[in-house]
């Protein structure tokens, strides 16, 4: 599918039409890497452009302010020698998809696998990756979920640093090598999402404030001031976002994106960036299955709205840290940091897993303030649920997951909640066989922002008890980031293979008999109640089929659930009596309509 963008190179016959939108500044001259400078002629609105025949594929260049300063194209498809060096013409219409007719999956047949590929194979590339989706496919995953891609500075990040939005990093390999990726999971069954940050540009390599308004002072963000989406100028901002988004959907066929802290997006426009964001993709999508994700620290349940037919007004779904918070604190006991605000009421788990968010507009002490809205208009599948992810695991001192911590039994009976449960389903790579590596934070700079980011780090966990300072994993050396990388062996035998024998036949059941009832048009929360230590919670699905959860997250006996006796037992772990449930224990069933 091809889509005409406003910026970055774009090939014509025979020749290439070089464009950069740079306001501020008066002139500019393209500078190819033979040695070669044309001056670029001004166009209205700020635009630069220079069209140079029997210029194609393959050729680098940069651009050069009158100051001499040269810098890379914002919207290259390619950094060949990373954000500091040129950018490289790849025309992206010349792969030839094997999968041209895939149209993807409806959103509640999701299984999604987070991984980030620098990690994910010994090798840490696109085309690496792709030797491990028959691993995927045959556990049962129906999507794979990228961190960002975006190019970053440095051999190594987890991407959310990323400065040039259109270049996968090369670190990675070429862009036709993430085509292949796509391509091989399409070929499985499997959709690709990707995680893409719009809330801010990396401290490294963002040459675009040299020459555009790129970011405002009426908005500030944790990093500082806020991009410029409703600003003087700020338009083609706005463009050169939306575009990219749109741009990921149609060049490389991805299935969706997950937008990186949208509570951080500001934007006082009559229609929110993130508004018509969401609208312009889905159009440019057309019939085609595309589903977009958010993360939103401030539970704002307004950007998951249904439509009366029961399809997403703006956005998918999002990731539901507060169901890994319960269900964290049952496995682990950890209380400390912003678990604490998550263990004095022990009906927050059944509200979790009924409604989704815990906090529906209660006063968090944490944050200070009052967190979230309700959830009583939102089907479950509005929310994506995991017992870990990047930033759960790699928010610790050293990245430890809670398989180096935790016994089995625990972590059996949480992932056996999360994964039959009606919302969407969350795995991070190698969790599915008890994957003792850590993941913790690593990034790349130059020495001065490598001080930073230790300093910076150091402060950001001395919040945390037990963490000293000294004790954190250096966040810039290669070292840390080697530690993360995935030991595939383990999969294979001992606990490694019951693990993952474990998970293969939950994700079994759930495409048995979960997803069938997820089908319907308009379904609405759950309900629970907590008693004697056991949570008990029901769902109405389609054709009125009810999905009863009882389970006991304790390390103790507990009173028996209320499940109905005339219900269809679908998963029983641990010791289940009419008693009572044994520690670790969870029972999930079908109530049919008569």
């Amino acid at each position: 599918m091809s889509e005409n963008f406003d910026f970055g190179p774009l090939i014509l016959d025979n020749a290439t039409l070089f464009r950069i939108w740079a306001p501020l500044q008066p002139s500019m001259i393209l500078q190819l890497e033979t040695g070669e400078q044309h001056a670029m002629q001004v166009v209205d609105g700020g635009w630069h452009h220079c069209q140079l025949p029997g210029v194609g594929a393959g050729t680098q260049y940069r651009f050069r302010q009158p100051d001499d300063l040269a810098v890379p194209d914002p919207a290259s498809r390619f950094q060949p020698h990373d954000v500091h060096g040129p950018s490289e013409v790849v025309d992206l219409n010349a792969h030839t998809w094997k999968t041209g007719e895939w149209s993807g999956r409806p959103w509640e047949e999701m299984v999604i696998y987070e991984l980030h590929v620098g990690t994910f194979t010994q090798d840490g590339g696109f085309l690496a990756a792709i030797d491990k989706l028959n691993h995927l496919q045959t556990l049962g995953v129906t999507a794979i979920q990228l961190m960002p891609l975006s190019d970053f500075p440095g051999r190594y990040g987890w991407g959310y640093d990323g400065v040039l939005p259109y270049a996968p990093d090369s670190s990675y390999g070429r862009p036709e090598h993430l085509m292949a990726l796509v391509d091989a999971a399409h070929a499985r069954g499997i959709c690709v999402f990707l995680d893409v940050v719009y809330n801010h540009f990396g401290p490294d390599g963002n040459y675009m404030p040299n020459y555009a308004p790129l970011f405002t002072d009426h908005h500030m963000t944790p990093w500082g001031k806020g991009i410029n989406y409703d600003d003087k100028g700020g338009k083609p901002v706005r463009e050169f976002v939306i575009q990219n988004a749109i741009y990921w959907i149609t060049q490389f066929r991805l299935d969706g994106l997950r937008l990186d802290a949208v509570h951080a997006i500001k934007d006082d426009s009559e229609e929110h960036v993130l508004h018509e964001l969401a609208r312009r993709v889905r159009q440019t999508a057309g019939s085609r299955h595309v589903h977009l994700i958010v993360e939103n620290e401030d539970n704002n349940s307004d950007l998951l709205l249904r439509k009366d037919g029961g399809d997403a007004e703006h956005f998918t779904a999002q990731w539901n840290d507060d169901i890994h918070h319960v269900l964290h604190i049952a496995a682990t006991g950890e209380t400390f940091g912003y678990y604490q605000d998550y263990v004095e009421d022990d009906a927050n788990l059944g509200r979790a897993l009924a409604e989704g968010f815990v906090f529906q507009g209660q006063h968090m002490p944490y944050r200070g303030e009052e967190r979230g809205k309700s959830t009583g208009n939102l089907p479950p599948t509005a929310f994506i649920s995991f017992t870990q992810n990047h930033d759960q695991v790699g928010n610790r001192a050293n990245g430890d997951r809670m398989s180096s911590y935790t016994a089995p039994e625990p972590l059996k009976a949480i992932a056996a909640v999360c994964l039959l449960a009606p919302q969407i389903p969350m795995l991070f790579m190698g969790e599915e066989w008890g994957a003792k590596e850590p993941f913790p934070f690593f990034c790349e700079f130059d020495d001065e922002l490598n001080e930073k980011v230790r300093k910076g780090r150091r402060e950001e966990l001395s919040r945390l008890p037990g963490f000293d300072g000294d004790n954190v994993s250096d966040p810039v050396a290669y070292e840390t980031f080697a530690s993360a990388k995935l030991d595939w062996s383990r999969a294979e035998s001992g606990d490694g293979a019951k693990m993952l024998a474990f998970y293969r036949s939950l994700i079994d059941i759930r495409h048995q008999h979960v997803v069938p009832l997820l089908k319907a048009k308009r379904l609405g929360p759950g309900t629970f109640q907590t008693r004697s230590g056991v949570v008990t919670a029901v769902w109405t699905l389609a054709n009125g089929t009810e999905l009863w959860l009882a389970a006991n997250l304790s390390g103790v006996q507990a009173a028996a659930g209320d499940i109905p006796e005339d219900s269809q037992r679908i998963f029983t772990f641990g010791q289940t009596k009419d008693s009572g449930l044994g520690p670790w224990s969870v029972i999930w069933s079908l109530r049919h309509q008569n």
